[in-house]
């Protein structure tokens, strides 16, 4: 069977083929001007309105639409009531007429449960969604450690830690803000961090798997102020961050220690993430199933046509 999964993002664009062991998923950054940090929901839904049909038109010109049994489509941010947000609606218009053309089921499920569902096809774990294990999504909005309970053929996600305050992905961006970098800044500041020798890092207290970060902001403005060296402003940023997820991690671990960790979202794909963490036996996804993409939506609408 061959299903097709659609997610718009506040940052991404993207729609996936998937066939039940592989497929291709296409995508394409949303356009941010320099400087700026993010955009406007009516430009988002803009900027994804002009960038689906482009997306769908490569997909489609090698895949056959007769071989489609279902469509898939992130409506909403997370599976809570009350979770929304415009740009997903775009998605959501394009997949449920192209579900009606095709006379297929539509599969609505959330933009996080894409994430995990991404993470752990990529890694090769596809079985954990039938069981219990911890994630953390850590995007540009969300630093969240979630409980992820198999719930039918979807999964069901309870917050349990992450950060009290600004996301890690909004920290990142910030300081690449600072360093006139391009938005998003994750790829950029992880290129540069590792230039930096330096490894002078503030420890963030995190207490009962939560922690803030929005005093790291006033840290890394500060570092930056004394030393001036980009690489290691980026460095620092990063250190920060890792060390506050290990720790939040390693008290989930002390908390549910059967458990496997999981880590999806664009910051899951840092290089310096995965260093810090590697100690704790986590299971990452390949980095370009880290960031945000439509392969977990489709992985989801194959399963529910098991």
């Amino acid at each position: 069977m061959s299903v097709i999964g659609i997610d718009t993002s506040n940052y991404t664009t993207s729609i996936a083929y998937f066939d039940g062991v592989g497929g291709v998923n296409c995508s394409k950054l949303l356009p941010v001007k320099q400087g700026e940090l993010g955009l406007r929901q009516s430009d988002a839904v803009f900027a994804h309105i002009k960038s689906l049909p482009e997306l769908s038109g490569r997909l489609f010109s090698h895949v056959q639409a007769k071989d489609i049994t279902a469509v898939g489509v992130s409506t909403r941010p997370r599976s809570l009531e009350g979770s929304y947000m415009p740009c997903f609606m775009v998605g959501y218009s394009h997949a449920k007429m192209l579900a009606d053309s095709l006379k297929v089921p539509l599969i609505e499920v959330s933009h996080q449960q894409g994430h995990v569902a991404a993470s752990l096809w990529s890694a090769g774990h596809l079985e954990l969604m039938d069981e219990a294990h911890l994630a953390w999504h850590l995007s540009g909005g969300t630093t969240e450690l979630l409980l992820v309970e198999p719930d039918g053929r979807n999964v069901r996600c309870t917050k349990i830690g992450g950060t009290t305050d600004i996301s890690a992905g909004q920290l990142i961006d910030r300081t690449g803000q600072l360093l006139e970098l391009p938005f998003p800044s994750g790829k950029h500041i992880d290129a540069l961090s590792k230039d930096a020798a330096m490894k002078e890092t503030f420890k963030v207290k995190c207490n009962n798997m939560e922690f803030s970060l929005s005093g790291v902001q006033n840290k890394v403005q500060q570092f930056h102020a004394a030393h001036g060296i980009p690489a290691e402003t980026a460095a620092y940023a990063l250190r920060c961050v890792a060390k506050a997820v290990y720790l939040a991690s390693e008290q989930a671990l002390k908390t549910y220690p059967r458990l496997r960790i999981v880590f999806s979202g664009g910051v899951a794909s840092n290089s310096m993430l995965r260093q810090v963490i590697a100690p704790l036996n986590p299971i990452f996804s390949e980095p370009q199933y880290s960031t945000d993409n439509a392969m977990g939506v489709a992985v989801l609408a194959s399963r529910y046509q098991e």
